[in-house]
């Protein structure tokens, strides 16, 4: 029988990378060889170190963000952008991919371009409210779109829009809050995560000092912050001495096993970080950052507090001071912290991988039918 190859892309970010593996676990599971499934992107970012950390098949091409501004790095850009498209369009003559999955992001372009121009069937997941630029581009020759929120579908002009969450990792349905404190030597301490983001959340970092200073002496609490690699030598400098009850991390390989610790978490409102908060059933303390595209990630936070999962603070408004006085005014009343972390968990959503699994595989027989 003739192995079908799947061609995996999206990076750049933890949010574009994250459900494009959750997805790729739930191939394996469900009989795809790991052997036929190819992972596009680019070797410089952080998903050639995840999907490499895997063992899958990579395929590299040299593709960036676009400079916003007319200047030699747009020509440079579009020069880049070209080799990007002709080493796609090589890849995909080259191991005649039966399909492609994208989740996002400017890693995407060249080989959705390729998979357009030599009809490909291709399946695109996006994470936010408001889609990104390469999801409205490409969504009218998808085969079908799998979205993380409903209101994201008036910016797709794909026929089959399906309103499936975010695909999140396999740990968050198995692993256990009980072996999760138990990895990270947590007991019974009330435990405050502190995520700076895969890629670090500055305002978020130079605030979270005067928490540390408050409860650095305080037995019965726990903190982990996690800085983003870009942020860990300056937060690890600016503390002369770390703490007995601080755990301080430039990241987890494993999201799941800090955020199912935890019993509270300050937070960025990338939509996958939102989802992962909603898995773990952890109530939120969240500071949308205010230039992500199209403003989503206040829009995602604004939802999130709608529900009754989170509370905001505004990027302008966190400092140290209100950073401490809005997390200790969240904390202090455990009957609504509970209140909170019900109402994340009922927004949980934890079948999309398994559910875009299906979607890529109808591609798949919608094409063979029609061959």
């Amino acid at each position: 029988m003739h192995h079908i190859k799947y061609f995996i892309t999206g990076g750049g970010t933890g949010g574009h990378i994250y459900p494009a593996i959750a997805v790729i676990d739930e191939f394996i599971k469900s009989g795809v060889e790991k052997k036929d499934i190819y992972y596009v992107g680019n070797k410089n970012n952080l998903e050639f170190q995840i999907a490499t950390g895997k063992d899958l098949n990579f395929l590299s091409y040299n593709v960036s963000g676009m400079p916003r501004k007319l200047s030699f790095k747009l020509v440079l850009f579009f020069i880049k952008l070209f080799c990007a498209v002709f080493a796609a369009f090589y890849y995909v003559i080259k191991y005649k991919p039966g399909v492609i999955f994208a989740t996002g992001g400017y890693v995407c372009a060249p080989v959705l371009f390729a998979a357009k121009m030599l009809k490909i069937p291709y399946v695109l997941h996006d994470c936010d409210a408001h889609p990104g630029i390469v999801s409205r581009l490409f969504s009218s020759g998808a085969n079908s779109i799998s979205l993380a929120f409903e209101s994201a579908k008036e910016y797709t002009k794909c026929k089959k829009p399906y309103f499936l969450g975010n695909p999140i990792r396999e740990d968050f349905k198995t692993l256990s809050r009980t072996e999760a404190r138990r990895i990270l030597h947590i007991e019974n301490e009330f435990t405050i995560l502190i995520m700076g983001g895969s890629s670090g959340a500055k305002k978020i970092n130079d605030s979270a000092f005067q928490i540390i200073e408050k409860y650095k002496n305080t037995k019965d609490v726990k903190i982990i912050w996690q800085t983003g690699k870009k942020n860990f030598d300056e937060v690890k400098n600016k503390l002369i001495q770390i703490p007995q009850n601080l755990i301080l991390r430039p990241y987890f390989e494993n999201m799941a096993i800090p955020l199912i610790a935890s019993d509270v978490a300050i937070s960025r409102a990338g939509s996958l970080s939102l989802s992962e908060l909603c898995a773990a059933g952890l109530p939120s303390l969240l500071v949308p950052y205010p230039y992500a595209a199209a403003n989503h990630q206040r829009i995602n936070a604004k939802k999130m507090c709608e529900l009754g999962a989170s509370v905001y603070l505004d990027d302008n408004d966190c400092n140290g001071q209100t950073l401490l006085e809005t997390l200790e005014k969240f904390i202090s009343d455990k009957e609504k912290l509970a209140q909170f972390a019900k109402c994340a968990k009922n927004n949980a959503k934890y079948d999309a991988a398994f559910e875009i699994v299906k979607l890529i595989k109808q591609a798949v027989e919608e094409k063979n039918a029609n061959c």
